[in-house]
């Protein structure tokens, strides 16, 4: 069965094909003869229960500097000539993200939208997993600087994350003496309304990040990611290398105890990050990555597996 594709995600010339998850579900996609159409977020509209937005048709291909080619732009009714779309746009996760989110969850019964719109509203990376604390290291969730004080006191080294950034953007660690506290909670108050997250600095971290993927709450597979030279982040896209993992026990018990969840929720395609074997440190439904390193390690085809889980998906709408 063919189906109209449209994919929300950022302008087709600035994605980086090697590694790039949406380039990877567009050429499945097109494998399985399917139709592709992108759009930039920011033409999305409604108009008398009509959503719409300014879309081009395209083809891709895995060739370096000359990867898509784009047809003639024009005004497509997501409910009408669309069966899918793949909300696939970076975060932040802001107003903006909110507002496309809950105009796409308008076309529900009509259109599949994956991840679903509304379930990624409920589930911000940084406080959907609150719903399994009892995998993650102590968390503190706060903007008054006395309270980061006290948890530092309790745990020594910090880390201070913003709440709903990404791709490792704007992550601190804050040495045990605490001597930048202050000055880095300035910092983050004046730049963000929202509180901010606070964890011990795990040194197990060194050893890597573990980046899972889950399609329909099921393990697809999953890869290390190493810090690079001078750096503590291991996001790749903050210099980080990758290398093939299994999971541990704890990781799978993990896996378990949310991959119902997931599923009820419609968030097909799902990325947790694990530090050290033990530690889970966020659940990414916005717009996960990693797929391409995972088969390139494992000879999976993970892009495969969430178009088997999104045709299932439509087929039973």
């Amino acid at each position: 069965m063919s189906l109209r594709v449209a994919v929300q995600m950022d302008p087709m010339e600035s994605i980086k094909i090697a590694g790039d998850s949406s380039f990877a579900l567009m050429l499945e996609a097109q494998a399985r003869g399917h139709a592709l159409w992108h759009y930039d977020v920011t033409t999305l509209s409604w108009e008398e229960g009509r959503i719409s937005a300014w879309a081009r048709p395209v083809t891709v291909q895995r060739v370096e500097g000359d990867h898509y080619t784009a047809g003639t732009l024009r005004k497509i009714d997501l409910a009408e000539d669309i069966d899918v779309v793949l909300m696939r746009q970076d975060p932040p996760f802001h107003l903006g993200y909110i507002s496309a989110a809950l105009l796409l969850d308008r076309l529900k019964g009509r259109t599949l939208v994956s991840n679903d719109p509304r379930e990624v509203i409920n589930a911000p990376e940084k406080m959907f997993v609150l719903d399994y604390a009892r995998f993650m290291p102590p968390t503190l969730i706060a903007r008054k600087l006395e309270d980061v004080l006290e948890f530092q006191k309790k745990h020594g080294a910090v880390v201070v994350k913003p709440l709903h950034g990404n791709g490792g953007k704007a992550i601190f660690k804050i040495d045990a003496e605490g001597t930048n506290t202050s000055a880095l909670f300035e910092v983050f108050n004046q730049t963000w309304p929202e509180p901010h997250m606070v964890q011990p600095f795990l040194p197990s971290v060194s050893q890597g990040d573990k980046r899972i993927v889950l399609v329909d709450g099921e393990v697809a597979g999953a890869i290390n990611r190493k810090p690079g030279q001078g750096e503590f982040r291991s996001n790749l896209a903050q210099g980080g290398s990758a290398e093939a993992s299994q999971l541990t026990a704890r990781e799978e018990e993990i896996c378990a105890a949310m991959g119902p969840e997931l599923k009820r929720r419609g968030l097909t395609f799902v990325g947790i990050d694990v530090i050290g074997g033990e530690w889970l440190t966020e659940i990414n439904v916005t717009s996960p990555t990693g797929i391409v390193a995972i088969d390139r390690y494992n000879g999976t085809n993970t892009a495969g597996m969430i178009w088997d889980a999104l045709e299932r998906r439509h087929s039973s709408m």
